[in-house]
């Protein structure tokens, strides 16, 4: 471990391989699509694919076309499904590179057609039906009529229709009345493509939450995201490890500075916080442009020598502080911000509940300054000392990311 290194995240490849197989086992009779979208959350999405892949995902998904092209360009082979799509988009380069591409409109539609013009190559296109979400997918109304055309240029062959799919608005919490309402809907929205003549190779649905607490939802395809990642994304149930998961990464830093102050010293910008006696503070230097969360001010957890601490005042730009009370402490000891929790360090729950937000923004949001280290081997639980699998730190976020 360089920890000559400002900060770093490691990111644990074989617990992303661990979780997909967890997942797979979970869901038997459907297959797996990883969600990869977000630099992989965050995680790096060439390694991360590359893991999930090698594990079983049958399927990858991306958000923007341009996350998909990135993992094709990086010789990630297989189905890849992108969804979030805007007018002038990169329909063309997209079919090229044997993408399925989403549709939720007659104008995406129409789109698809003029690329498959341009490149003389037939689309795979997934049809989404927006089943009370409120975001991207076809309204009920217009159902048939995208239907109806994506099927006549199906018969064309001018592309296949090889998706149905829509997603949830409040899996992550179970029994809610949207949940079966939105079932219904989407079974009705199967119903009427069916009628129509569509014939898709997958239906697909559920999220992570959906993964792990909802086996109606499973279809023929599910597209957990967090959960390959080893967060829960229903905490109010469990852990990761009630789910037979693992977190992947964790955050770490080193100490820039270490110093005593006297009783009534204030501490970072505005002085919201004041030492209440002699003590030590040290400097972590990651800051909110690195993706420590300002709303962790005051209230963010992190490990330092075997113990929990607390952000003391506000977080910085590239750095905050930490009051050590009376303990000692050298530049250069180390700060785990979060991590699985094996050795009793913060998680990226723990940190979320901190902020008042969701695992997903934490990992989500640290930042390009921080890299990535990816450890290839289990790791030794219960110990902050590295094991032998890790491969060196790649600048930035790590290989191919976007």
């Amino acid at each position: 471990m360089d920890t000559a290194m400002r900060a770093q995240a490691t990111v644990d490849l074989a617990a992303i391989g661990a979780n997909v197989r967890a997942l797979r086992d979970r869901v038997r009779g459907a297959g797996v699509m990883a969600v990869i979208k977000a630099d992989g959350y965050g995680h790096g999405a060439v390694r991360v694919a590359r893991a999930a892949r090698a594990a079983g995902a049958e399927w990858l998904g991306t958000a923007t076309p341009h996350e998909a092209l990135e993992l094709r360009a990086a010789g990630l082979d297989g189905r890849i499904l992108c969804w979030l799509w805007t007018p002038g988009g990169p329909w063309a380069e997209a079919i090229r590179a044997d993408v399925d591409v989403s549709v939720s409109g007659r104008w995406a539609l129409r789109e698809v057609v003029a690329a498959v013009e341009e490149t003389g190559r037939p689309a795979r296109v997934h049809l989404k039906a927006d089943t009370g979400l409120g975001r991207n997918g076809c309204q009920p109304a217009d159902w048939p009529d995208l239907v109806a055309d994506a099927r006549a240029a199906e018969a064309a062959g001018v592309l296949k229709v090889t998706g149905l799919w829509s997603h949830f608005a409040c899996a992550d919490e179970p029994g809610h009345p949207s949940i079966e309402a939105q079932l219904t809907a989407f079974r009705q929205a199967l119903a009427v493509a069916g009628a129509a003549g569509i014939d898709p190779e997958v239906r697909h649905m559920a999220n992570s939450p959906a993964t792990l607490t909802l086996p109606a939802a499973h279809f023929d395809l599910v597209r957990p995201g967090l959960a390959v990642y080893g967060l829960s994304p229903v905490p109010q149930l469990g852990g990761p490890a009630e789910f037979g998961l693992r977190p992947a990464m964790t955050l770490r830093a080193w100490l820039a500075n270490v110093k005593r102050v006297p009783a009534g010293h204030g501490v970072s910008y505005g002085h919201t916080y004041t030492t209440p006696g002699s003590t030590t503070l040290g400097l972590v230097p990651v800051g909110y442009a690195d993706g420590v969360p300002r709303h962790a001010s005051g209230t963010g957890p992190v490990w330092i020598a075997g113990k929990w601490r607390t952000v003391a005042g506000r977080v910085a730009m590239d750095q905050f502080v930490v009051d050590l009370g009376g303990d000692a402490a050298e530049v250069g000891d180390e700060v785990v911000l979060f991590g699985p929790g094996d050795a009793g360090e913060p998680t990226a729950e723990d940190w979320a509940r901190a902020c008042g937000t969701i695992a997903y923004e934490i990992v989500t949001r640290i930042g390009v300054r921080v890299p990535r280290v990816y450890r290839t081997a289990p790791p030794e639980r219960g110990g902050g000392a590295p094991s032998p699998g890790l491969e060196a730190p790649l600048a930035g976020t790590g290989e191919g990311d976007g």
